[in-house]
């Protein structure tokens, strides 16, 4: 044996031994870390782990609502976690604690609340039991989401490995298991995150919190789960596309090993009413008669389902759902570029969503609080969000869907650094990136469209953000908009503008402004506002807290979005398609939310 296999062989056999040595405790070892506000729900996590410290499936519900099988074990709960050095192996018996998956360890409801280095690693452990009704069957394991970089051990054994903090990724582990009734299965995962010390996509994320930049998330954020399939050939992910000029759905099963016959079903209220077979691999394509178009007022989702087959045998079956929808710019009457959606101009106004919470930090603290974010956003009157350097779980994207919220997905920033010249149209500097930082940037925003593709209510790309690590523009608005045709691309909210993609985006702090017009693109107001009002009982910091402006009253806070509501009308009739206010929630010191930061 070589001896760096020797090296984390020998490091995986040291935690097992800790964590085996703690396998009694149960949720009574477990409370979330006193001495930050929290949310409502977040008095609730407690009480969903059972005796053997497992977190009940129900709190965030099943994971992957765009391709959903019937049976499926979650393995969320009380883990074993130890925090050393980086590249030294654990001593013997090693076991800093318990977390509570998937909370990050930085977070008061992980039950740890500690932060972890750029120079330390992070590893958890647990074991779990396979149903006995699986036996037989190959074996998925789950990852939503670990930032940032991952090596998951599966008795002892390297059975997967990824990097990217934001995206799900998932491994067959059936060579890898004890396959004897009821033996217990060994599951180790390390993990190396720099936050900011490294090049990596991290958004607001940041070793020394302060202002507009918050706590370090670390580790494991999402669900980890596991769920059976009947064959080492099964559908690995759906494409959906809808066409409403051509009245078709457009869908591509893509699978293990490109073999087999997939066969596709659309369904309206129980009603079958298209249907399509063909190869794997390869796009069906649906024919819709009567649409029934998806729309923020009335975000109708038809039903799908999707069987893999090898001759008359059918190896898997997943069930979905669709919705026809698009979206698209064109002029007015006036000669002037708008937002269209299903061909009918739709001005979009939302506000900046950076996706954060006081007791979870990247996580909710259960499924209902996720969604409680969206209902909240379209019951003040909005009709979409701009998802802001973050990537939220699938479930996320699926309320939106369900609730009809328009989504404008940033990606991540990273590897900050180059000049911001946001009232120019041609200004400021590309970053220049090591080869190093530029691949990692192209493999995970490929990832994140991969992600995100077959959601409705994604309807804006937007690579990057007020210059933070932009790079290449051109180069990466050409690829995003060829790689996905069917959304509008942003190419820079904020600047450093280029002239490509479909929108300008400019931003003004606090009250709206148009300082720069393309007669070639849409133009949009990307953000404004952030109107401060920090309120007593209901803050992060006592004495950190700042707005772009601010105030000590509901009624001077309010007074003053009126006030800016009037100006962005008359810039409206002048040009704008699009607005974004600044923002959903306080988040830790940054005061200027429509909520507290506890909601």
């Amino acid at each position: 044996m070589n001896r760096k296999i020797f090296f984390w062989a020998a490091a995986l056999l040291l935690i097992m031994s800790a964590g085996c040595s703690r396998k009694s405790d149960n949720n009574a070892s477990y409370s979330p870390v006193d001495g930050r506000i929290q949310t409502p729900w977040a008095e609730n996590v407690a009480a969903a782990i059972d005796s053997r410290g497992n977190l009940s499936p129900d709190l965030f519900g099943y994971p992957r609502m765009q391709m959903q099988r019937t049976e499926w074990q979650c393995l969320n709960g009380l883990w074993n976690y130890t925090v050393t050095q980086k590249g030294v192996q654990p001593a013997q018996g090693q076991a800093d604690g318990r977390i509570l998956v998937p909370f990050p360890i930085e977070s008061s409801l992980s039950g740890v609340a500690r932060t972890v280095s750029p120079d330390e690693e992070l590893w958890y452990s647990r074991t779990f039991t396979l149903p006995r009704t699986w036996a037989g069957r190959n074996i998925i394991l789950h990852f939503g989401a670990v930032d940032w970089q991952a090596e998951v051990y599966v008795n002892n054994r390297l059975a997967a490995s990824h990097t990217g903090g934001y995206t799900p990724f998932s491994a067959d582990i059936t060579p890898f298991l004890d396959r004897r009734g009821g033996a217990e299965q060994n599951l180790v995962v390390r993990v190396y995150d720099p936050t900011d010390a490294g090049f990596q996509p991290c958004g607001k994320q940041v070793n020394r919190p302060r202002s507009i930049w918050y706590t370090a998330v670390t580790g494991i954020w999402q669900t980890v789960w596991l769920e059976p399939v009947n064959s080492a050939n099964h559908i690995d992910n759906l494409v959906i596309t809808p066409d409403i000029d051509n009245g078709i759905l457009r869908l591509t099963a893509l699978t293990a090993d490109k073999e087999g016959t997939v066969e596709a079903a659309v369904y309206d209220n129980g009603r079958k009413i298209a249907c399509a077979h063909g190869a794997a691999g390869s796009p069906l394509v649906l024919k819709m008669k009567d649409m029934h178009l998806w729309t923020p007022d009335d975000p109708f989702l038809y039903d799908v389902r999707v069987s893999l087959k090898h001759g008359r045998h059918t190896l898997d079956r997943v069930t979905s759902y669709a919705a026809m929808r698009k979206i698209s710019r064109a002029k007015d009457c006036n000669g002037i570029w708008r937002m269209q959606l299903n061909n009918s101009d739709l001005f979009q106004f939302g506000p900046l969503d950076q996706g954060w919470w006081p007791d979870g930090l990247y996580t909710a603290p259960c499924d209902e609080a996720l969604a409680f974010d969206i209902q909240k956003t379209k019951d003040f009157g909005f009709n979409m969000i701009r998802k802001h350097v973050k990537v939220e779980p699938d479930r996320w994207y699926w309320h939106c869907d369900r609730l009809g919220m328009l989504v404008w997905q940033d990606m991540p920033s990273g590897d900050l650094g180059n000049v911001w010249e946001p009232r120019k149209l041609n200004g400021g500097t590309d970053r220049e990136r090591t080869d190093e930082s530029s691949r990692n940037y192209w493999h995970e925003w490929h990832e994140i469209i991969d992600l995100l593709r077959s959601h409705p209510s994604v309807v804006v790309w937007v690579p990057f953000n007020e210059a933070w690590g932009q790079f290449e523009t051109e180069k990466v608005v050409a690829w995003t908009k060829h790689y996905d045709p069917s959304r509008l691309v942003n190419p820079a909210s904020g600047g450093n503008h280029r002239p490509c993609g479909d929108i300008l985006d400019l931003h003004n702090y606090p009250q709206p402004d148009m300082y720069l017009f393309d007669t070639a693109r849409v133009n949009v107001l990307g953000e404004y506002g952030g109107i401060g009002w920090p309120v007593d009982g209901h803050l992060w910091w006592n004495n950190r807290n700042w707005g772009y402006i601010r105030f000590t009253s509901s009624e001077e806070v309010t007074a003053e979005y009126v006030k800016y509501a009037k100006q962005l009308e008359e810039l409206v009739r002048k040009g704008f398609a699009a607005a974004v206010y600044t923002q959903t929630t306080d988040v830790e010191g940054d005061v200027h939310g429509l909520m507290t930061y506890d909601r």
